[in-house]
């Protein structure tokens, strides 16, 4: 029986190797929220919540998601007995409306207590088949098409496996061309979040003979519709993001032909039991998932590469080595990835697979609130 006794919020400032600009702003520094869960039986488990710390990305933000935990998610499963984690989601849900950022760091960090619990890895238990992770880099919005050019050439270098070049309007058409024109057969995607709209399907079609791998969420996060109507133009695949906040908003998006691919964040849909039953849709229909990044800490990034290990993540996933965002991680060992662009999956030990490092979250931690016992 899985019951937890108590949980530690706490919020860190990780600042980033250098600026990541998408198209609805730049960050210089993470504001992370680390949840550390303890279950009655003692075991334990860190795990993270996702929000930025501006509405710009979902209207979550770290300080709503900080209240969501302590007023309504934490009261809802402390000291509450469960059979296992796959139970959380389905209470969560029937108790309140959305938050889902909020109910993900408390439902994902419940599934890895009980890999600790049963002393099983993290991936197993929720029945991941692969042992090594196909890795993508995710290149930010650059000053110039040369600049652009220089930061995908050394990713390919590196040895990642896709790389996703995030656009806006007037940094698209001409950036795209000058990386396919340098890279020839690079596994190429693009990702506007959200920033385009019809009226600038013309720059799309464009990029429609570049050869990419998909384009993520061109249209605003909530048009199901309209994504439907501009895959209808395009020959590349629609890739939804933002949109997919639960199984139904998948299958809304199969329904109506609205996308071929998605990218599934467990942050962004709820946890661990949405994310699977999603994949598991996704799989019965021939839609190829790929697990997105939200620049995770390593605690985060423990829990996607443990998803990313079930058998439908066909696209390489934005699970890049810590070394790619932080000049030092939070957890040891650091993240990294093997020369021919894979993460492996930690297999060897129960739980998420990697050791928190206290000392550091200690020197980074700006705020802290205990509930429960």
């Amino acid at each position: 029986m899985l019951r937890i006794a108590s949980i530690t919020l706490r919020e860190i400032r990780l600042p980033l190797r250098e600026p990541f600009q998408i198209s609805s702003g730049t960050m210089q520094e993470r504001r992370v929220a680390l949840l550390e869960l303890r279950d009655a039986s003692g075991a334990t488990a860190w795990s993270e919540c996702v929000a930025d710390a501006t509405p710009n990305y979902t209207s979550e933000t770290v300080e709503t998601a900080w209240m969501a935990i302590a007023k309504w998610v934490a009261p809802r499963i402390l000291d509450t007995p469960f059979s296992g984690p796959g139970e959380v989601h389905a209470a969560l849900e029937r108790d309140f409306r959305g938050h889902n950022m909020a109910k993900a760091a408390v439902e994902m960090g419940m599934w890895g207590v009980e890999s600790e619990r049963l002393e099983m890895p993290l991936a197993r238990l929720i029945g991941g088949t692969r042992e090594q992770v196909d890795v993508g880099i995710s290149l930010g919005i650059q000053d110039s098409p040369e600049a652009l050019v220089q930061k995908a050439g050394a990713a390919l270098a590196e040895g990642y496996r896709k790389v996703k070049i995030k656009i806006k309007p007037g940094k698209d058409v001409a950036f795209v061309r000058a990386v396919r024109e340098a890279y020839p057969d690079a596994p190429l995607m693009v990702d506007a979040n959200n920033a385009f709209t019809l009226d600038d399907t013309s720059a799309l079609e464009a990029m429609d003979d570049l050869g990419l791998m998909m384009f993520e969420q061109p249209l605003d996060w909530e048009d199901i519709v309209r994504h439907a109507e501009l895959q209808r133009r395009l020959k590349t695949p629609i890739c939804l993001d933002e949109s997919i906040t639960s199984l139904a908003r998948a299958q809304d998006m199969v329904t109506l032909g609205a996308g071929r691919i998605i990218n599934i964040k467990p942050g962004r849909v709820g946890g661990f039991s949405a994310s699977i039953a999603i994949h598991d849709f996704c799989a019965s229909h021939g839609i190829p998932v790929w697990c997105g990044g939200m620049l995770e800490s390593g605690v985060g990034r423990a829990y996607n590469v443990a998803l990313a290990s079930l058998p439908n993540f066909q696209k390489p996933g934005d699970v890049s080595p810590s070394a790619r965002y932080w000049t030092r991680d939070v957890v040891t060992p650091e993240w990294t990835m093997t020369p021919d662009g894979q993460v492996n999956v930690p297999l060897d030990r129960p739980g998420i697979g990697v050791t928190v490092d206290l000392d550091r979250i200690d020197d980074l931690t700006v705020r802290l609130e205990r509930l429960g016992a």
